[in-house]
């Protein structure tokens, strides 16, 4: 049975939920995915990924695509398409130096379930991809929403729900999305500039 951190230990010892913490690791923690679980990845058209570099810098991005853009191969293996964006690369650059990853699905508009997926990742160009997503690409054909600059293979660590407690049951509406575009207008990338500039334009004492 998974136990927890040293860190989660210490917490639940001060916080007197060893017993809670020890209930949910023994129903809910997996170290690989269950047919539910997949169900829910292959609804999903959004998932947040947490990752970190070698010295524990985080960050945490969505991403996005139509559904079931998380590919599964086995259960015990996800790959993701990175597609075209700002050039930055602060996750891929964080799993070059820190495989480390987590993912969160969250099914806003069904369930309100939430599922997290914790692993160690790699990312490959598509020329060079690893034999089991290859395979699957062949096999499957999957209809990508734009050019795949590179994937992401995740190995599966551990996968466990986030109740839906919490989680706001939100109305799906339509919206024309232009995969991979650098139209400024389209992804509204000076939207904090803007904000800036009129806050800073807001001086006590200024009329």
């Amino acid at each position: 049975m998974h136990e927890g951190t040293s860190g989660e230990q210490e917490i639940q010892a001060q916080q007197q939920s060893r017993a809670r913490a020890e209930r949910f690791y023994r129903r809910q923690m997996r170290n690989s995915l269950s047919e539910r679980m997949v169900e829910l990845i292959g609804q999903q058209e959004m998932v947040f990924i947490a990752t970190a570099d070698a010295d524990g810098n985080c960050d945490c991005s969505p991403r996005f695509g139509g559904a079931g853009f998380v590919l599964v191969l086995d259960d015990r293996t996800l790959a993701y398409p990175e597609y075209r964006g700002n050039g930055v690369f602060a996750s891929l650059g964080n799993i070059s130096e820190n495989p480390h990853i987590g993912l969160v699905f969250l099914d806003f508009f069904d369930t309100t379930i939430g599922l997290h997926v914790n692993g160690n990742a790699n990312s490959y160009v598509p020329a060079e991809l690893p034999s089991i997503l290859r395979a699957y690409l062949e096999r499957e054909n999957p209809e990508m929403d734009s050019g795949v600059e590179r994937w992401v293979v995740i190995t599966v660590d551990e996968a466990y729900i986030h109740c839906s407690k919490h989680v706001p049951s939100l109305e799906k509406q339509d919206k024309a999305i232009k995969w991979g575009t650098d139209n400024r207008e389209a992804k509204s990338d000076d939207y904090f500039l803007k904000t800036a500039r009129r806050e800073s334009r807001k001086v006590p004492g200024n009329s």
